[in-house]
């Protein structure tokens, strides 16, 4: 099974476009910026140029994960040990007649939400209890996760 780079990639430019959208002052930008005691002046002073390129490097590597997370068939060409060159006729067969199940947009955002809402949500809430972060600083950016694993998990699963 190939990997599909491009689902990648728009998936995890979807990430960044998300974020300006929950982050912005009229949605959750001004709740975030508040409990997470950040500042214009703070804002400022940082090359934003530079962040928006980590920003899509980490996302880059969240999509790659999701990929596993959202299409199943990768769980059968694991169990093939991953190189289907040496694999018996029946995984041809089963990969020929189940290789496009699940495959919809719908599918993979079922998975993104189940995977932002018992993995990227704890990692957030985990962090935000030992920063001393409020639970309303939790709920904003685990919802961003959220919502952006929802999304990002649509893309990777119907883009075949």
């Amino acid at each position: 099974m190939e990997t599909n780079y491009l689902a990648l990639l728009i998936a995890a430019f979807s990430s960044l476009f998300i974020g300006l959208i929950w982050y912005h002052p009229k949605v959750m930008g001004t709740i975030w910026m508040k409990e997470s005691g950040m500042t214009d002046e703070k804002m400022k002073s940082r090359n934003i140029f530079g962040i928006l390129f980590m920003a899509l490097i980490y996302a880059y590597l969240m999509s790659f994960m999701i990929q596993f997370m959202v299409i199943h068939q990768y769980g059968v060409v694991g169990a093939i040990g991953g190189d289907p060159s040496i694999a018996l006729p029946s995984y041809f067969a089963f990969m020929n007649d189940y290789g496009s199940t699940f495959r919809t947009f719908q599918h993979g955002m079922i998975h993104g939400f189940l995977s932002g809402l018992f993995l990227a949500m704890p990692i957030i809430g985990v962090n935000a209890l030992f920063e001393r972060k409020s639970f309303k600083y939790t709920l904003v950016n685990g919802g961003y996760w959220i919502i952006s694993f929802i999304v990002m998990g649509g893309i990777i699963c119907s883009m075949k």
